[in-house]
């Protein structure tokens, strides 16, 4: 048993060096994007941050960012908003809603929940992997937050 542990430590030891430089290397490639958004670009954000091959964007609402106001209509207005949203920030970088692969959905009443599903599955047919949960106070008084990741 303890050869086992003695050999485990020197394969640790002996890859440690290249597992440093994969990692040095990894962190280079950390880029933050500006906004293509020009009311956005003195937010104290990124809307998406490209490490190697995944993009991860930050928390969308369901605001027109023309008028900078939440849309009217309820939770399944501003979750086609929030949708549509994204899909604009994913579209800067050549990418769609297909290459994304998790999702993470705040909601202000999780009574909403079923509402809400019925709008963000037109969206995503590929289905990514997603968490769901409720939060007392989003940003602006939104009603949904979503923010994912995406891989290209």
């Amino acid at each position: 048993m303890r050869w086992i542990s003695i050999f485990t430590i020197s394969l640790c030891l002996f890859f440690l060096p290249s597992c440093k430089q994969e990692f040095k290397e990894t962190r280079k490639q950390v880029l933050f994007h500006k906004t293509h958004e020009p009311k956005k670009v003195n937010a104290p954000f990124s809307d998406i941050v490209q490490v190697g091959d995944l993009y991860f964007l930050s928390g969308q609402v369901g605001m027109d960012h023309k008028t900078r106001t939440l849309v009217e209509g309820g939770i399944q207005a501003e979750t086609r908003q929030c949708l549509e949203n994204i899909k604009a920030v994913l579209a800067q970088h050549q990418l769609s809603l297909d290459d994304v692969v998790k999702c993470t959905v705040i909601l202000a009443n999780i009574e909403d929940f079923k509402a809400f599903n019925e709008v963000y599955v037109s969206y995503f047919p590929n289905k990514p992997a997603r968490t769901t949960f409720a939060a007392k106070g989003l940003a602006v008084g939104a009603k949904i937050e979503i923010e994912c990741i995406a891989a290209k």
